[in-house]
């Protein structure tokens, strides 16, 4: 299936995650349209990140359905959901400190291709994937530092080569849990710059607190409150909606 031959990317049908009776995501349903730009907004415990790893079979639901690009994959464990074209990064750092970067983008473009995960593969092996991988670098800012351990890098450098990874899968939906959290502002507008660059062959869906980020990026804003959809729609429309404002964004531009 193609991005033109799919109407969504993600379906969701009262979809429900409990933990010891706790909502943390409840009855959710969301349909986004294959090919666009969809931000999960809200504030701290609104469900984001739960609904996230419901969607990439880190959690399974509850209760409720998924089905991404037309196909079924309520309760698939995170491995059948990459398969199915699913790239995620995650909002704590997850990089093996003693890799380099170039490393790490090695490996995840040899995980895109037949050789799988291969942690034992010849530094020769896997120098065929360097040339590519470099050109990633590249292109979240991070050219100069290729061959610097992921431990030593900072918090935004990290956060810049996790996107490096999601990318090398070259996924057909891409979520990003918190993108931009922790860069500097040149950081900022280089990842805007790259998300706009991406969009144009996949679905990205993110979590985002910085607003800015959001008006500039996504076609379509879905607020989370208390793990419940309060308001969808253009970021334009939902910023002035008075439930909105209340449970968010009129904090965020108080």
């Amino acid at each position: 299936m193609t991005i033109d031959t799919v109407p969504y990317a993600v379906e969701t049908r009262a979809l429900v995650k409990e933990f010891a009776g706790f909502r943390a995501v409840d009855s959710v349903d969301l349909r986004l349209d294959a090919g666009r730009v969809h931000a999960l907004v809200g504030p701290n415990g609104a469900g984001k990140t739960s609904l996230f790893n419901l969607l990439t079979g880190f959690l399974r639901p509850t209760s409720g359905s998924i089905v991404l690009f037309g196909q079924e994959a309520t309760g698939l464990p995170p491995e059948k959901i990459a398969r199915r074209g699913v790239a995620r990064s995650f909002q704590i750092t997850s990089l093996f400190d003693r890799l380099t970067a170039l490393e790490h983008t090695a490996l995840a473009l040899q995980a895109a291709s037949t050789l799988g995960f291969r942690f034992w593969t010849t530094e020769r092996a896997l120098s065929r994937f360097h040339d590519r991988a470099r050109s990633l670098l590249a292109e979240v800012g991070l050219a100069d530092l290729a061959t610097r351990p992921a431990g030593s890098l900072p918090y935004g450098q990290k956060r810049a080569l996790e996107l490096a990874l999601a990318i090398a899968l070259d996924p057909r939906l891409l979520l990003l849990d918190e993108p931009t959290a922790g860069m500097g502002l040149e950081d900022v507008q280089r990842t805007i710059e790259l998300i706009r660059r991406l969009r144009r062959d996949r679905t990205v869906v993110l979590v985002e607190h910085n607003m800015g980020v959001v008006a500039e990026l996504a076609d379509q804003v879905i607020v989370l409150q208390q793990g419940r959809v309060i308001a969808q729609g253009a970021y334009a429309a939902v910023r002035e909606d008075p439930a909105v404002v209340t449970a968010y964004l009129g904090q965020a531009h108080a």
